[in-house]
């Protein structure tokens, strides 16, 4: 039986900070003062009130968004986002630019398809995904509704690292595998939008970030719940919004301003990612997937020389405390996820595994 805490490389759910784990764990019974288990507050209380104020607040202040973005709390994950990104932007005849990256943005695209016209910007699936688009690979439509990207492909393990210039056109982002891992940029978009279970917190908790003009756009006749400007004025709560979700992206919030913001998270996700990268050009045991010049810093997507050891692979990091490294079902391989909340030293104990699995196998 295992008691102890493992290593979690797992691309989602995924890793929580220690910390947080343990801080909620302290109050699960009852919080300070309530006298009640978070998981039976009301949303309506005012008890839950400072909890989604400090949550909004902290988040503000360590991505530093503008004063005229709204951020919304939400639930469907991203999945729903990329049916709502269309719904409340994409009007009439207009067109939508759509940079695709992987399985998600295609998804993305499959849904917006459903609500109006949509433009393929720019795609690198000729090249298995291995990359992001450069630049001048970009052709956007004279006049799009919105540019949509996917920041971070958690499949293939590729990353943007300088964003497409759009203009006066709204760039709409899925960030759901990146997010607060790095400092963002949030007036260079129209709308970030991410599920939780990341980068952020538990699973059931969607986060979007909008600049206030674009809620003017949604229609009114769109049902109460996929209308980005009935939630906005609402404050999350149209409904029953995922109280213990919410609470707990106020804990990671507050360990993210603890450690520093999002400039100190930045560099130790670069020492571990670089770290890891290393390792796997070290020798041709190891063979990364992405292109070297947009290799994520949160997904490490690698193979063996010999695939045929890649399923003892996997079955003996398990066994050595170091579990979720199986590649994604679509495309096979290997894939270490180093979000925010996996500490420097589950990197090491990895690269450790990796040397002395290549003294045994190479």
């Amino acid at each position: 039986m295992v008691t102890h805490r493992i290593f979690n490389f797992s691309a989602g759910p995924a890793v929580l900070p220690e910390a947080v784990i343990k801080a909620a764990q302290h109050d699960l019974l009852a919080l300070p003062d309530v006298g009640m288990s978070v998981l039976e507050i009301s949303h309506r209380s005012t008890h839950f009130d400072a909890i989604l104020r400090d949550a909004e607040r902290t988040f503000r202040e360590i991505a530093n968004v503008p004063a005229d973005y709204r951020v919304l709390f939400l639930q469907g994950g991203a999945s729903l986002q990329f049916g709502m990104v269309p719904m409340n932007l994409l009007a009439g005849n207009d067109i939508a630019d759509y940079l695709v990256t992987g399985v998600w943005s295609q998804k993305a695209v499959k849904e917006a398809k459903k609500i109006g016209r949509v433009h393929i910007a720019a795609s690198t699936e000729a090249e298995e995904f291995a990359r992001v688009p450069r630049l001048d690979e970009v052709v956007l439509s004279p006049e799009a509704a919105y540019v949509h990207m996917t920041s971070n492909n958690t499949i293939y393990g590729t990353q943007w690292t300088d964003l497409p210039e759009t203009g006066t056109v709204p760039l709409v982002s899925d960030m759901s595998s990146d997010i607060v891992s790095r400092p963002i940029p949030v007036d260079r978009f129209g709308v970030i939008y991410a599920s939780a279970q990341k980068n952020l917190g538990p699973a059931g908790v969607t986060l979007v970030i909008i600049r206030e003009d674009l809620l003017a756009r949604s229609p009114v006749t769109l049902p109460s719940m996929l209308s980005y400007r009935l939630l906005a004025d609402n404050g999350s709560r149209q409904n029953t919004p995922p109280v213990f979700g919410i609470y707990m992206l106020r804990l990671v919030f507050e360990w993210l301003r603890i450690q520093g913001g999002l400039g100190a998270v930045a560099a130790c996700n670069a020492r571990k990612a670089s770290v890891l990268y290393e390792e796997l050009d070290r020798s041709e045991f190891y063979r990364s997937v992405a292109d070297p010049t947009c290799r994520s810093m949160m997904n490490v997507t690698f193979r063996l020389a010999k695939r045929d050891l890649e399923p003892r692979f996997v079955q003996e990091a398990a066994a050595a405390g170091l579990d979720g490294l199986r590649g994604h079902r679509t495309v096979g391989g290997l894939r270490a996820s180093i979000y925010n909340a996996m500490p420097e030293a589950g990197v090491m104990a990895l690269t450790e595994f990796m040397r002395d699995f290549e003294r045994s196998n190479g």
